[in-house]
C-alpha cells in the first residue's frame, strides 16, 4: 500500500453474486477513502470444500430469503444483478474453475483488465445468465471487456498451466489463512494486522475500522 493508505483486499469468484455488489461497491469507495483497493481472483469451489461450507440456498427457507435480499441489494447498490427463480440451478449447474484460471492467467500477465474482465463475467452470468464455462464463451466476454484477442488466446492457452493453477490455488488458500468460509472475502490491512469481513453488507463496519 502506498504511504498511509490502507490496502484492502477483495478475494471473490464470479460465480457469487455477493461479491459482484461487493467489488462494485468497494469500486466506489476507493474513489472516496484512503485505501488500495486489490483484487484477488480466488476459487469459491476450493473455500467451501476446505471449510465444510455449503452453499446457503441448500436451506429453502435461506434460498426463499436469499433470492429477496439478493433483489433488494442489486437495486439499493443499483447493480443489474437479476434473481430469476432458477438462479440456484443455474448457480449449481456451474463451475467457475475454468473462469477463474482464466481471470488468474489474465491478473499474471496483464492485470490492467482484470477489473473489467471480472466484472463482464459477472455480467454474463449474473445479469444475462449465460454460460461462463466454455472456452469461445470466455473468449466473448473478454472481447466484450475490451481485451485484445490475442492476450486472451494466451491466457486461454496459459489456463491449464502449472503457475496458473498454482496461483489461484495459492490466492485460495491465503483466503482461508485469512479466516474465510465463503465469498466475498474482504481483508483490510491496518494497524498492522489483516481484519476478515465476509460478504458485501459489512462495508461500514470495514469503514469505521479502517478510520474511514
Amino acid at each position: 500500500a502506498r504511504m498511509g493508505r490502507t490496502l484492502v483486499e477483495l478475494f471473490y469468484d464470479v460465480i457469487s453474486p455477493y461479491s459482484w455488489l461487493a467489488f462494485e461497491a468497494l469500486c466506489r469507495y476507493r474513489n472516496i477513502w484512503n485505501i488500495d483497493l486489490r483484487f484477488r481472483p480466488a476459487f469459491l469451489g476450493g473455500i467451501m470444500q476446505q471449510t465444510g461450507n455449503k452453499p446457503p440456498a441448500m436451506l429453502p427457507k435461506r434460498g426463499e430469503y436469499l433470492l429477496k435480499d439478493m433483489k433488494r441489494m442489486a437495486k439499493y447498490y443499483q447493480v443489474p444483478l437479476r434473481m430469476s427463480p432458477d438462479a440456484f440451478q443455474h448457480l449449481m449447474g456451474t463451475n467457475s474453475l475454468t473462469a477463474m484460471r482464466f481471470i488468474t492467467a489474465i491478473d499474471m500477465t496483464n492485470p490492467q483488465y482484470l477489473e473489467p474482465l471480472s466484472r463482464e463475467f459477472w455480467m454474463r452470468f449474473w445479469s444475462q445468465y449465460e454460460d461462463i464455462s466454455q472456452p469461445e464463451n470466455i473468449l466473448a466476454i473478454a472481447r466484450q471487456a475490451g481485451l485484445p484477442a490475442e492476450l486472451s488466446q494466451k491466457a486461454l492457452e496459459m489456463i491449464s498451466s502449472p503457475p496458473v493453477k498454482d496461483r489461484l490455488k495459492d490466492t485460495t488458500t491465503e483466503a482461508l489463512k485469512h479466516g474465510a468460509f465463503g465469498m466475498p472475502a474482504v481483508v483490510a490491512h491496518y494497524d498492522g494486522k489483516p481484519h476478515l469481513f465476509f460478504g458485501s453488507d459489512r462495508l461500514e463496519l470495514l469503514g469505521s475500522v479502517i478510520g474511514e
